[in-house]
């Protein structure tokens, strides 16, 4: 404290003016300013152990940056810096640098890449708010893209930086705004300070200052940890409190700091006493892994580096004042230092990027970002510096540690993706093939043939794979803007890095090959998830490729002639000792080579292959073909080297299907996958068969086929005349026949996908919207799909862009969402006909549920099933000679061959699968043939000449039939019904064609002939289906009839036993018919002496358990329901409340504030008290059977006595006695007058007295002297005992469940002789009733008549178990109860120090009076009876809640319109407020309008009303009225007549004046209001309730101070903002430490919670520490889904349906039921631990 005192004296002497003078007038001014610097900065920073930063700030501030302020305006700073900024011209750039989580939009239709984002003012100031527009949260780091023109392809200007552009040239110099003298200065000040923050950050001596002597050096040191991403939380925390000796919360604050700002000093002292701290954490840390990096700093360095990143932010924050201040920072930061290359203080930080610890690193890359990257001039420079050290900033990367997010590499997105600097880079510095390069640097392992090799991986070659792939990321940016105009420098530096990406593939094609396992199965699974992750990774760069390789003719001829070359490259490393063989097959024959795919090596990676087709669909497509044949090498191209490899690779897919690779284990059957899946399959799969086309299309189709016979290993079969019909005999295996027809099906399943697949731009006359356009219906064939499905299902370019939207509309309908669900896309049924069974994207599960749906659509539409093959688009003439594969002699005697064995039907050797795909060729063929003869000009001639080959029978010998023959045949044949449609429709297709082929050489005569036989074959087909169907109708009629009779003939035989049915039902639902009683004229009154009398009825009910059916008496066995008690705070206007030591509180008065409650709630399935215990026992013995280890959370805690309801699996920790209605039991007869309420309370109070003095006197000896002296009230006998009426079962079951309630209600362990038991359940009593009053006011519906039956069986026996609980618990603690609660309203001598009327809710107060009344009242022989004191408490009570209403009433009487009515009620309102004004003193506000407080009055007093209503109702039984059933007008009189009240309610202070007024009096003489009415305190108003449902999106985390809120999560209840699922914001609670939700929800809501966790848009329910659900939130996109995780990124919008449903789970308190559902359903919710979010 002392060194600061001085420093600020010294500071007071020497201001920063006269220092920046001296500065001015020094000869070398950066030895004054270093030694400023040596001198003060040590006094300022690291003083201690704990850094004091809020200190240091403000002393640096004033002594160290003040100056060079000063300095740099040569004047006040405070005038200097404002000058500065209104000479500056804005900037049209944002720059805005995102902060962790920040939300950032990209619009889909303008950015030039996905990487172009806009903050969120940027972006609802500009016109992409209209746009279709993708929102996510950001990673930190970036920066806003308004402005920047390269970045939109419309609208780069948000309004707030449109108005900067102004009309001035964009290079103009911004030093000419600055005056010459500052620029001097800003050029020295900036040069020393930038250079002594790079020096001290980057010296590694730790004795020793770059040029800063000290003049007195302590001897102090610092023990630094260093943050990393290898140890955990857990492992740093646990080492510090062994290494430093401190307190687990003390470590969990180091380790927070550590891992936020890269580093924390953890011991200060000297050098021994860290060093000491260091071997420890070495030590502690380097058994597993490296250890944690360590340092033993001196003091003085570590003030210097802290000092040092404090210049660097004040250098960005002096930046953003002027232009030229920036410009003057980026020509010191890449000014070329003595050393020369890499010299400058840019080059030097870059360079050390990997050795600096994280904040240092994120400080100074702000300060990039904020200069080189804003200055556009520099930004170039810098963007040549970076590709100069990349090489070496990515071989940094590799061995650093930290995530790229913190590394310089980072950079890169902000350079590379800007067009013109990538462009620039490409040409100038060969940026492709420096990364190219650099990343086949990073991967060495290879094997003899070069390829790359990923077989045994150590950990730390796989991390380092990890980090390489971010270099293919790299080369996207590069590439993601495609070139408009070509430079010569631009094609021949392409050209180069496509020869490194060529050497690349080279590198791949054939990597991890495979062998067939024969005899045993693979001992260990081989790696290839690397080879396939390289793959995924450069899928869009290959495509990208091609799409560069296209914009430019002579750099496709080029690309294509240098990939042809090194494919030839590869196959001539192939060899494998291949030898050639000659196939011979229908007069054909072609030379190849003898290789067998399930024997020999084949591998799935062929990258150069791949890229080849794809060169060569680009020759096509651009007509580069047809322009410049002489400048391609066609003629060199040998198509069997081109299919070869390809063919393989499909080859093995056939075979892996055929089940003949099943010992390779799934390692095969994952590449298989991923081969054919979305993510890969544009560069793999689509190619091969591309390759394919490309091979077919320039070789014969006869020699194509046999060389695909002999790879498939089935050319033996097809060769060889009658081989087939080996395999009918019984020796031959019947696997292999199986595999065989199987590789059969496949290879006709490939010839279908390589004549039909012509859909891509290049090989088929489409264009690319055509393309998308199918793969969406066929995946709509499927079923109607969300549009997330739809997404995931179709690939995605370098934008992430599907293409969808755009087509969608044409070919699909959209159904929004109910209240669960999404919103689904239905394919329009015109687009059903171009549905292609066989299209080559579908799964087997996919291509047979779209069968499916597709034939049960046709039969709804009454049409046949057939599915034949759509019509398809011309081949390009590249590929136009494709087509011939179908009238070639190969196929047709495949086709022939397949379709003899299908007439023969011999046994297992064929399959209809087959028939089916020989049928769809043949049908194909046909289309094909159709559209060849309606396209005919008159110079063509038609060389499709298919319909004649297949009438043409076989040659000699054989003389098999034609083909067609061969169908006329199956037509008929019964074993084939399926197919027949199929069969008709290729006959029927066949005639068109031979019409249209008569029709083009005769007159069109015969084609109307023709068109009327078809159309009367079509007839015939349609009155045979309608015959069909008739006949079915019939027969279903028929049937139903007999059933119909049946049924009739056996109620008839066994009338008496439906008689008696009938009967039982009529008195099991009786209770039905009590809500309709037969009295409907008289009027309905729930209490007191003129109480409706409601005739009783046998209750009987059936145990689940037993299914024993039994009537529920009060000696009999006792009946129970399943119940779950929890504590609530539905209703709480106070979630602030400190909750009480549970072991002192007395519960006695609830507050008006609710602020905790005890809910009862139950599912309405009733047991045997002694069946449901024997199941529970049996549950907790099988959960103490369960082995400790393996006893994991489940949705329910045995030892808090919970249990699943064995019926419907409900969450219940208790069971509720099932009683008859109790009142019944204790009404005695009522054979005198009954008092009115002045006389009640006297006699009440008497009895009160006696009872307080027997108490006193110590009881019964002394009794008969008492009665001596005492006068005791008339039939009062206190030394009554009543008798219990209950069965033992019955009282047990009572004690049971008050003990349960009073467990749970006040957390304590169970006590059943505690006094408090009953308080507890009169409590849960009341507030259940509230809460259900609650929700039926909300939802608008009436009291009575729309409650669900668990709810009313619940009601009814939860107020019955509360009447009758006072039979088994104290007598004395129960009167003792009554007296202290009577005495809040009618004060006597004996109970003082109750809380006032304000203080106390009223419903509460009501039911506990009411059913604590009976332990007074059985003692009370005078003849009055029970519903007397019932209606006198409620009077009591409604009178001190009017009482209540007025006094806390907030009425102003404004210009609303009112009614000048003076009515009785006004008036005698308006007088009951005046005299509470002379009770009070004046103290109450005058009101002159009786009219508002009558209204405030009613308003106020119906949510008591409603609550009494429906105590009553089930306390006593009598039945609601039929006008309070339903919502209508004059609720309120309704209400008050069956509640036998007068409509004017102050009638009843009239009517008991005499006593009233002293009550009234007593009331208002109390401290409490008086403080008040003075405004000393507040008061609920209990008129209104309270919620607060608060929606926000961006919030910081509370306890760190900064912006790194990992899981922002909001309280949906109150509204609190929380740190979830973090380290920062743990707290400790019950001896563990859990995290801020969980800590919340015992404060908030009594253990239970609600919480939107707002960056993953995901809703949180939590209950107690161990159980938790997800539930999906209450926001959907325009599609109708949800985003959990802000994955798609879509806008989401508040759906308020669904806001609802989750506010309805909260107050009907389902949320730990509906966690209980959740995780029974899914295992894995009970094994996250839920207790640290």
């Amino acid at each position: 404290m002392f060194g600061v005192l001085f420093l600020l004296m010294n500071n007071l002497c020497s201001p920063s003016f006269l220092i920046q003078k001296k500065w001015l007038q020094a000869n070398d001014l950066q030895k004054e300013v270093y030694q400023h610097l040596a001198y003060y900065v040590p006094k300022i920073y690291c003083r201690g152990p704990n850094p004091a930063p809020q200190r240091e700030d403000m002393l640096a501030q004033h002594v160290l940056l003040g100056p060079m302020e000063w300095y740099l305006c040569g004047e006040d700073p405070a005038f200097g810096f404002p000058k500065l900024e209104q000479a500056n011209k804005p900037s049209h750039l944002c720059g805005r640098v995102f902060k962790v989580g920040e939300p950032t939009y990209s619009c889909r239709d303008c950015a030039v890449d996905p990487t172009c984002v806009l903050c969120m003012e940027c972006f609802l100031g500009s016109i992409h708010r209209e746009h279709r527009y993708r929102m996510t949260t950001s990673g930190g780091g970036g920066f806003c893209d308004c402005g920047d023109t390269e970045a939109w392809k419309e609208g780069p200007y948000c309004q707030k930086h449109e108005l900067n552009t102004s009309e001035t040239a964009e290079e103009e110099d911004p030093l000419v705004h600055l005056p010459e003298d500052m620029v001097v200065r800003a050029y020295n000040i900036f040069a020393i300070t930038f250079k002594y923050a790079v020096d001290i950050l980057t010296w590694e001596k730790e004795n020793e200052l770059p040029g800063l002597e000290m003049i007195e050096k302590s001897d102090t040191y610092y023990c630094m940890l260093f943050n990393d991403e290898v140890h955990t939380y857990e492992q740093v925390i646990y080492t510090l409190q062994k290494a430093v000796n401190c307190t687990q919360k003390e470590a969990i604050g180091f380790a927070t700091t550590v891992d936020r700002d890269g580093r924390r000093s953890v011991r200060y002292g000297d050098f021994q006493y860290c060093d000491q701290a260091k071997s420890v954490i070495v030590r502690n840390t380097s058994r597993q892994t490296k250890p944690l990096k360590v340092q033993v700093m001196h003091s003085s360095i570590v003030a210097h580096q802290s000092f040092g990143l404090k210049l660097l932010t004040w250098l960005g924050s002096v930046i953003g004042y002027s232009d030229g201040l920036r410009r003057i920072l980026c020509q010191v930061g890449l000014q070329e230092g003595p050393d020369g290359e890499n010299s400058s203080l840019v080059d030097k930080l870059m360079l050390y990027d990997s050795k600096l610890w994280k904040g240092a690193r994120n400080v100074y890359h702000q300060l990039f970002m904020s200069s080189l990257l804003m200055d556009l001039k520099y930004k170039k420079l810098f963007a040549i510096r970076f590709a100069r050290n990349y090489e070496r900033l990515q071989s940094d990367f590799m061995k650093d540690d930290h995530d790229r997010e913190f590394s310089i590499a980072d950079l890169s997105i902000q350079i590379f993706t800007v067009p013109s600097l990538a462009r620039m880079l490409i040409t100038e510095e060969n940026l492709m093939t420096t990364i190219i390069k650099t990343f086949m640097d990073h991967l060495r392992h290879r094997d003899i043939q070069g390829r790359f090799q990923f077989e045994r991986y150590t950990a730390l070659q796989a991390f380092k794979f990890r980090r390489v792939q971010s270099l293919i990321v790299d080369l996207k940016y590069v590439l993601i803007s495609k070139p408009t105009e070509w430079s010569d420098d631009l094609r021949h530096k392409f050209l180069e890095g496509f020869d490194a990406f060529l050497e690349l593939l080279k590198c791949m094609q054939g990597m991890d090959p495979i062998t067939r396992q024969v005899g045993q199965h693979i001992e260990m699974e081989p790696e290839w998830e690397a080879a396939f992750t390289l793959q995924m990774k450069l899928t869009l760069v290959i495509s990208m490729m091609q799409d560069w390789c296209a914009l430019d003719e002579k750099v496709l001829i080029e690309a294509y002639k240098k990939c042809l070359t090194v494919l030839m490259q590869c196959h001539s490393g192939f060899t494998d000792g291949e030898q050639p063989i000659v196939l011979s097959m229908c007069g054909h024959s072609v030379e190849t080579i003898r290789y067998c795919v399930s024997q020999e090596k084949v591998s799935i990676h062929l990258p150069v292959s791949r890229l080849l087709a794809g060169l060569h669909v680009l020759l096509s497509k651009t007509e580069v073909a047809y322009k410049f044949p002489e400048l391609l090498p066609l003629s060199e191209l040998s198509p069997p080297m081109l299919i070869e490899h390809p063919l393989r690779c499909l080859v093995l897919c056939a075979q892996v299907h055929a089940g003949m690779w099943r010992r390779n284990g799934f390692s095969l059957v994952n590449q298989i996958y991923y081969y054919h899946n979305v993510k890969c399959r544009r560069e793999m799969f689509d190619k091969d068969i591309v390759m394919l086309q490309t091979g077919v299309s320039m070789m014969d189709p006869n020699h194509f086929l046999m060389i695909m016979l002999s790879r498939f290993e089935l050319y033996q079969i097809f060769s060889t005349p009658d081989y087939g019909k080996r395999f009918s005999t019984e020796n031959t295996n019947k696997d292999v026949v199986q595999q065989n027809n199987t590789l059969i099906e496949e290879m006709l399943y490939l010839i279908i996908m390589i004549v039909g697949e012509r859909f891509s731009p290049g090989i088929g006359q489409v264009n690319a919207t055509d393309e998308i356009k199918r793969e969406i219906i066929h995946q709509l064939s499927i079923r109607p799909m969300a549009h997330s499905e739809l997404v995931k299902a179709l690939p995605e370019d370098e934008n992430r862009e599907t293409g969808m939207e755009s087509v969608i509309e044409e070919v699909a309908c959209f159904k929004k969402p109910g209240l669960t669900g999404r919103g689904l896309y239905e394919l329009k049924p015109e687009c059903a006909r171009n549905f292609n069974l066989y299209f080559y994207h579908f799964s087997r599960a996919e291509q047979s549920k779209a069968e499916e749906a597709q034939r049960k659509l046709k039969r709804q539409n009454r049409e046949d099933t057939a599915l034949p093959p759509p019509a398809l688009p011309p081949f390009c003439p590249l590929f136009a000679s494709l087509v011939n594969i179908l009238q070639s002699d190969v196929m047709l005697c495949i086709m022939g061959t397949i379709l003899q064995w299908a007439v023969e039907h011999n046994g297992y050797a064929w399959s209809e699968s087959m028939l089916q795909r020989v049928l769809h060729l043949l049908g194909m063929a046909l289309q094909e043939e159709k559209q060849h003869l309606e396209n005919l000009n008159e110079e063509n001639v038609v060389t499709f000449t298919f319909t004649q080959k297949i009438s043409r029978p076989g040659e000699a010998p054989n003389n098999s039939p034609s083909i067609l023959a061969m169908l006329e045949t199956l037509q008929n044949a019964p074993h084939l019904e399926v197919h027949k449609d199929m069969i008709r429709w290729i006959l029927k297709t066949f005639n068109t064609i031979k019409k249209l082929r008569e029709s083009s050489s005769t007159s069109p005569v015969a084609e109307t002939e023709g068109n009327i036989m078809e159309e009367s074959s079509r007839d015939k087909d349609k009155a045979e289906r309608k015959r069909k169907a008739e006949i079915a109708r019939l027969r279903r009629e028929k049937i139903m009839a007999q059933m119909s009779e049946m049924q009739r003939h056996f109620i008839n035989e066994n009338k008496e036993l439906f008689q008696q049915t009938l009967e039982e039902l009529d008195t099991s639902t009786s209770g039905v018919h009590e809500n309709s009683p037969v009295i409907s004229d008289a009027k309905l009154t729930a209490l007191g002496p003129e109480q409706t009398r409601v005739a009783e009825h046998r209750q009987v009910v059936m145990c689940i358990l037993c299914q024993e059916e039994q009537e529920v008496k009060v000696d009999s066995r006792a009946m129970v329901l399943a119940a779950f008690i929890q504590r609530s705070t539905v209703l709480s206007k106070n979630r602030n409340k400190i909750t009480p030591d549970p072991e002192k509180y007395d519960p006695l008065f609830m507050h008006p504030d609710l602020s905790c409650g005890t809910h009862t709630g139950s599912c309405g399935h009733i047991m045997h008290a002694h069946c449901w215990q024997r199941y529970f026992d049996a549950v907790q013995a099988k959960e103490q059977r369960r082995q400790q280890r393996l006893r994991v959370h489940t949705s329910y805690d045995v030892e808090n006595g919970e249990f699943l309801c064995p019926l419907c699996e409900c969450l219940s920790n208790t069971v509720i006695p099932l009683l008859p209605p109790p009142r019944v039991l204790f009404n005695r007869l009522d054979f005198s007058g009954q008092p009115n309420l002045t006389q009640w309370i006297k006699t009440i109070s008497q009895q009160i007295k006696v009872l307080y003095l027997l108490r006193d006197e110590d009881g019964a000896s002394k009794y008969e002297e008492m009665c001596i002296f005492l006068q005791l009230p008339e039939g009062f006998r206190p030394d009554f005992k009543p008798k219990n009426p209950y069965s033992e079962s019955i009282k047990e079951m009572l004690t049971t469940f008050g003990t349960a309630t009073y467990k749970v209600g006040l957390k304590v362990h169970p006590n059943e002789e505690d006094p408090r038991v009953p308080i507890m359940c009169w409590g849960s009593c009341a507030y259940t009733i509230q809460t259900i009053e609650r929700i039926l006011a909300d939802e608008d519906k009436p009291l009575f008549g729309h409650l669900p039956c668990r709810q009313d069986d619940c009601l009814t026996s939860l107020t019955r178990f509360a009447a009758a609980h006072w039979t088994v618990s104290s007598l004395p603690a129960v009167q003792t109860h009554f007296c202290t609660l009577l005495a809040s309203l009618v004060p006597n001598e004996k109970n003082g120090n109750l809380p006032c009327i304000l203080d106390i809710d009223m419903f509460h107060l009501l039911v506990s009076l009411v059913l604590s009344f009976p332990a007074i009242h059985c003692q009370d022989f005078s003849g009055v009876s029970l519903g007397t004191g019932d209606l006198h408490l409620f009077h009591l009570v409604t009178m001190a809640h009017i009482i209540q209403i007025l006094l806390t009433s907030s009425t102003e009487e404004n210009g609303m319109d009112q009614e000048n009515t003076n009515s009785e009620e006004e008036v005698a309102v308006l007088t009951l407020y005046k005299f509470l004004c002379q009770c009070t003193g004046s103290a109450l506000k005058e009101i002159s309008s009786g009219w508002h407080l009558w209204r405030n009055l009613k308003a106020g007093i119906m949510p008591f009303l409603r609550c009494s209503a429906l105590f009553f109702h089930y306390l006593n039984g009598v039945p609601a009225p039929s006008e309070i059933q339903v919502n209508g007008t004059n609720q309120f009189e309704h209400l008050c007549s069956y509640l036998s009240l007068p409509n004017n309610l102050t009638c009843l202070f009239q009517e008991n004046s005499e006593i009233l007024n002293t009550l009234i009096e007593s009331w208002c003489s109390n401290s409490e209001v008086k403080r008040y009415l003075e405004g000393k305190r507040h008061a609920i108003r209990v008129n209104t309730y309270n919620r607060f449902w608060v929606f926000l999106f961006n919030k910081r985390c509370p306890k760190s101070g900064g912006d790194k809120s990992r899981a922002p999560t909001l309280c949906l209840v109150c509204g609190t903002m929380l740190c979830s699922q973090s380290y920062c914001c743990q707290t400790e609670l019950e001896g563990e430490d859990v995290g801020a939700c969980t800590a919340h929800t015992y404060t908030c809501g009594s253990g239970v919670g609600i919480f939107l966790r707002v960056r993953e848009c995901q809703v949180l329910f939590l209950a107690g520490k161990t159980k938790g659900c997800f539930y999906p939130p209450p926001y959907l996109d325009d599609y109708g889904e949800t985003d959990q995780g802000l994955r798609r990124g879509n806008p989401l919008h508040l759906c308020k349906e669904r806001f609802k449903k989750i506010q309805k789970l909260w107050q009907q308190h389902s949320i730990t039921e509906e966690i209980g559902h959740a995780q029974e359903a899914n295992q894995t919710l009970v094994g996250i631990d839920w207790q640290h979010l």
